[in-house]
């Protein structure tokens, strides 16, 4: 069942249960007091006739005569029964009621009055204590008036009811076309998504309201399916690319080797570029498992010291700067040691940094690259800045896509998911990663660390 079909029924549904009740309290109220209203006027028709009959030798003859003609249309000798003490009409002409029975008498006695209804008739009983002695006065009254009234009103109410319900559902369809039709236009809007290219997001309602919501949430799953199947279109020909160079000059060297026998010299020279490729190989994947697996990471922070990280980069990078003819500094401007402690996973910030620094030693071009640590407003700053060839404006806003390389890095090796990796761990630990490049100027990473509590 379509949602629109399902608010319909379910207005409808709700409607008519409301109508039902509403009319079943109207129809009865409107009963009850209905009735009440016609045995009140049996009640004063009652002592109307008692006064009528028994205080005849009472009243003047004239004043008889009055009630007599203002009352004579109520006062009707085949509907009045003026009971004595022996159960015996002596007054009126309603003789022999089977509808009257003793008990009745004896209830109008003990209660001073009774009314009830039966075969279309209406009674209504009093007791009149007179000079004469005691008697019961009922009278009776065809109820054809009041059956009358309820089957106009049954009819009344059936009728509005059963057009209320037409209306309301006719009223609930053109509703739900309308409420539905941003809806029905998403979806539209969806179906014609171009699955060639699921990242194009679909056009804002700019409604503000659940529809609006509804187009966010999807744009946003859109983006992120988008750079998954990049990331994997991405990876497939990384691999392809990157690692048939290692693989094809391992497979080249062993070929070339094969063919004659060779030195011992010349055998460690080509396991040791065998073992090097092998490492690089080695390496991407780390990364990429790593990469992959960033996102369910529960690991507990740790207290860490930053500057222990530095140092210990510095260590592990110190030669391979000598071998750029490059060399590393680091200046520490950090007067609070507290702003030096950070919770977090030492291993992933100690390979996030370390990418940082290995990237500013490969390009520094005999430049010297200098690690800062400096603070301000009661936060810790790591600066990285080398003079190398810089990165050129076009690759700047690229830089943390995985697998992407600059255009100038000519035949310096690399994956391309340093930075990206980076950027992701930096993130991870609410750090702030700023890049400022310039070409042929060199490139700067500043990295903001939160505020220290």
């Amino acid at each position: 069942m379509t949602l629109r079909n399902r608010f319909t029924l379910i207005s409808s549904l709700s409607f008519g249960i409301v109508s039902i009740i509403t009319s079943a309290v109207i129809f009865f109220a409107y009963y009850d007091s209905t009735k009440i209203f016609y045995f009140e006027k049996l009640r004063n028709t009652a002592l109307i006739s008692a006064i009528y009959y028994l205080e005849k030798d009472e009243l003047p003859k004239d004043r008889h005569a009055q009630i007599k003609k203002e009352y004579n249309h109520l006062i009707q000798n085949n509907r009045v029964a003026v009971y004595n003490q022996n159960n015996e009409v002596t007054f009126g002409q309603n003789l022999h009621d089977k509808n009257i029975k003793p008990f009745h008498l004896q209830t109008v006695r003990t209660n001073k009055g009774v009314e009830f209804m039966s075969d279309n008739q209406f009674y209504y009983g009093i007791f009149y204590p007179d000079n004469q002695g005691d008697f019961v006065v009922f009278v009776k009254s065809p109820n054809d008036s009041f059956q009358s009234q309820i089957l106009r009103l049954s009819i009344i109410m059936l009728s509005v009811l059963i057009i209320g319900l037409l209306a309301i559902y006719f009223l609930s369809r053109y509703l739900s076309k309308v409420v539905y039709k941003p809806i029905s236009n998403v979806v539209e809007r969806i179906n014609k998504v171009d699955y060639n290219n699921i990242s194009t997001a679909i056009t804002s309602t700019n409604t503000n309201d659940e529809i609006e919501d509804l187009i966010r949430s999807y744009n946003k799953l859109l983006s992120r399916i988008s750079e998954n199947v990049l990331l994997q279109q991405n990876f497939i020909n990384y691999v392809s690319h990157e690692f048939k160079t290692p693989l094809a000059a391992i497979s080249g060297n062993l070929e070339v080797f094969a063919q004659k026998d060779r030195t011992p010299e010349e055998y460690r020279e080509v396991a040791k570029e065998s073992l090097e490729n092998v490492y690089e190989i080695e390496k991407i994947l780390n990364n990429l498992l790593l990469m992959s697996g960033m996102t369910k990471l529960e690991s507990s922070h740790k207290p860490m010291r930053v500057d222990e990280l530095i140092w210990k980069i510095f260590e592990k990078l110190e030669a391979a700067a000598k071998e750029k003819h490059s060399t590393l500094i680091i200046h520490l401007q950090v007067t609070q040691p507290s702003l030096l402690e950070f919770p977090g996973n030492e291993t992933l910030l100690y390979l996030a940094l370390y990418n940082i620094v290995e990237n500013a030693v490969k390009y520094s071009y005999n430049k010297p690259v200098v690690i800062t640590l400096s603070e301000n407003n009661n936060q810790l700053y790591i600066e990285v800045k080398d003079e190398g060839r810089g990165i050129p404006s076009d690759d700047l806003a690229k830089i943390y896509e995985t697998f992407y390389r600059g255009k100038n890095v000519d035949a310096i090796r690399g994956s391309g998911i340093g930075l990206s990796l980076s950027k992701s761990i930096f993130d991870h630990h609410h750090v702030v990663m700023k890049i400022d490049s310039s070409v042929n100027v060199g490139t700067r990473v500043l990295l903001e660390f939160p505020p220290h509590s």
